[in-house]
């Protein structure tokens, strides 16, 4: 176990994963992380280009890959795979060279998964939903056509419940938030539809229920429900509220109080719920906070 010093703060995992294993290529240092064989604060650290944060705790683990692999996986069937997304990877591939998704973890968690359990290997994973690349938890991945089409009906009626934690700045109050969101606001930032006239034919309705959960010191964990599922659609309701995420980048330009430090936006997918496409019966699976959330949250 390591702990990163203050002056290896910046790093990223694959880098201090050299410099703590002398004669290791670059190769070698990404492949151990994809591998998931090296650990950050107890939680598998997929994404060799993550930023390290001082005092943190890195563990390379020589046995470490095939089990971390197959934690990403909550619930498997020849219909639907619901994963554990960790922060920092993109849910799938946008521009041809990325590769370290969560669609590709996946593929290879079930794969093993599969082979073990004596099953012909079927990797194939259709995307339904997507989480921002430094958003965690839950995702689910249809595994036929059928199930892809079942879920994103669902999804269009509003009845598959994403409920996510958020930690943000301020006093924050149960409010719900229903905007049109448009691509550019106005100074170049995706926000909320308050001009004069029609709104552009790229606006799409968003609709938050924010409700809260503890009061901490200069900000407020709350639970985000979602009816519908726009881009950066939490932070922006809660940014233009007045109350931006903790650890927020982005959306943060007209908040004038004291920005409270995190490694990441704080929002985690905690919660997925929905009708199972062969049966329709509900499902629903919980995730609880990890550990770069939690050590804000205990700080706070």
């Amino acid at each position: 176990m390591h702990t990163v010093a203050s002056e290896q703060a910046g790093l990223t995992v694959a880098a201090l994963v050299r410099e703590l294993s002398p004669g290791l290529s670059w190769s070698q240092a990404r492949e151990l992380c994809r591998g998931g064989k090296v650990w950050v604060d107890g939680a598998a650290a997929f994404d060799p280009a993550r930023r390290l944060a001082g005092g943190e705790r890195v563990e390379i683990r020589s046995g470490g890959g095939r089990s971390a692999a197959i934690e990403l996986v909550v619930h498997l069937d020849p219909d639907v795979a619901v994963v554990r997304k960790p922060a920092g990877i993109l849910t799938v591939p946008f521009e041809r060279q990325d590769r370290d998704t969560l669609l590709a973890l996946a593929r290879v968690a079930i794969r093993r998964m599969e082979s073990a359990r004596g099953l012909p290997p079927n990797p194939t994973l259709r995307a339904v939903q997507r989480l921002d690349k430094e958003t965690s938890g839950l995702v689910v991945f249809a595994r036929t056509l059928h199930a892809q089409r079942h879920l994103q009906e669902q999804l269009a009626e509003h009845t598959v419940t994403r409920r996510y934690l958020a930690i943000a700045h301020g006093k924050v109050e149960d409010s719900t938030h229903d905007s049109l969101l448009v691509p550019d606001r106005g100074d170049g930032l995706r926000g909320s539809w308050n001009r004069r006239g029609s709104p552009p034919a790229t606006a799409r309705q968003a609709v938050t229920y924010v409700r809260v959960k503890q009061r901490l010191s200069g900000a407020t964990l709350v639970t985000c429900e979602l009816e519908t599922g726009r881009q950066h659609q939490i932070r922006i309701h809660l940014a233009e509220a007045g109350h931006p995420l903790v650890g927020e980048t982005v959306y943060i330009r007209d908040y004038r109080g004291p920005v409270l430090p995190a490694p990441r936006p704080m929002l985690h997918a905690t919660v997925l719920g929905f009708r199972h496409p062969r049966g329709d019966r509900p499902m629903q699976f919980e995730d609880p906070m990890p550990a770069d959330f939690l050590q804000v949250l205990e700080r706070l």
